[in-house]
């Protein structure tokens, strides 16, 4: 890849994330006014004002925004100073890297997803880790076996899978896992829990971790069984595998050497996308299993029309699919030399 097809592609990663930037503010806008929500008979009109104020949501989005009435042009809704508005508070608190305050828990949004981003990284980690070594092994195994039982058993099971809906096998799996074997029903850690050493606050993670992890490892071994036998499947069925099969090749190097690297440049590209994909699949999955970690912080947030913290969340999270395709661009030319662009 040459350093021109590599600043084009910088310069549209960095166009697409302006975009989400500018998407993100109106997108939480359309829902309406937070404060209508407050319920409790113990807000004065004049109390729900000030918090209003107090988050700068009196302002208008952008200037003059809210005079565009049909037929009627309304100049009380102008601000005389044009950055005086909504937008650019949302714009300068994202370029002091806050993302504002929380409505709710009153504290600064990055350092409420800094909190809750690492667990489900943690645990998307380890689903996904796992779901890729065991869905790319069988997928293997399934396109050199093609039109075997194991072939035919395995993708059933990948397409059953893959079909599963995310909360249900979470829920299903919670009752069998706390009734069977005793595992925790949610949470990261024993609340109130002494730990005499490190390796016990471990042991106790991962009691947390194994049901919802296996969640996300089931879900996803099915799709990228499918993909990479279906992709290696079809690299097999190239003439220069069958050169290598006639000069008298072993199974291993025909693999290795010649059809596993370009099997597997579909999967680069479901692995990149299913960034976002996977995210939402935590929020369901954090959601059944108490996890605090993003998804439920992004749940929360929308029960209660925390705007902060939802396009904190959301940017932060369009920024790591972005990045995470960009980074698939780049491995295109490492795993296959032909691609340039």
């Amino acid at each position: 890849m040459t350093l021109t097809v590599l600043l084009r592609k910088l310069g549209w990663a960095a166009f697409t994330i302006l975009f989400v930037v500018i998407l993100n503010f109106f997108l939480f806008r359309v829902t309406g006014d937070p404060t209508k929500l407050f319920k409790d008979p113990r807000l004065s009109p004049q109390t729900i004002e000030n918090i209003r104020v107090r988050f700068g949501l009196d302002k208008p989005v952008i200037n003059c925004l809210e005079s565009l009435r049909p037929f009627k042009f309304r100049a009380d809704l102008c601000t005389s100073n044009p950055f005086d508005t909504q937008f650019s508070a949302y714009a300068s608190n994202l370029l002091r890297g806050n993302l504002g305050v929380s409505f709710y828990s009153q504290r600064p949004v990055a350092e409420l997803l800094a909190d809750r981003l690492w667990n489900t990284l943690l645990l998307i980690g380890a689903g996904q880790i796992l779901a890729l070594i065991i869905g790319v092994l069988m997928g293997i195994i399934a396109a050199w076996k093609a039109r075997t039982i194991f072939d035919y058993s395995s993708l059933v099971t990948g397409l059953a899978a893959w079909s599963l809906p995310t909360f249900w096998l979470g829920m299903i799996l919670l009752f069998w896992g706390s009734t069977q074997f005793g595992l925790p029903l949610g949470g990261m850690a024993t609340i109130g829990a002494n730990y005499d050493s490190f390796w016990q606050r471990i042991s106790d993670v991962a009691r947390h971790m194994l049901l919802p992890t296996l969640t996300f490892t089931i879900v996803y071994i099915g799709e990228y069984l499918i993909i990479m036998r279906s992709s290696l499947l079809e690299t097999l069925s190239q003439d220069y595998v069958l050169t290598a099969k006639a000069k008298g090749l072993t199974t291993y190097q025909i693999l290795k050497d010649h059809a596993f690297r370009n099997a597997m440049l579909p999967l680069v590209t479901i692995v990149a996308l299913n960034l976002g994909f996977t995210v939402a699949g935590a929020v369901q999955i954090e959601t059944v299993f108490s996890w605090p970690g993003l998804g439920l912080t992004v749940f929360e947030a929308i029960e209660r029309r925390d705007y902060p913290v939802l396009q904190g969340a959301f940017f932060l999270l369009a920024v790591c699919v972005i990045l995470a395709n960009f980074l698939a661009d780049l491995l295109y030319s490492v795993l296959d030399p032909r691609v340039k662009v």
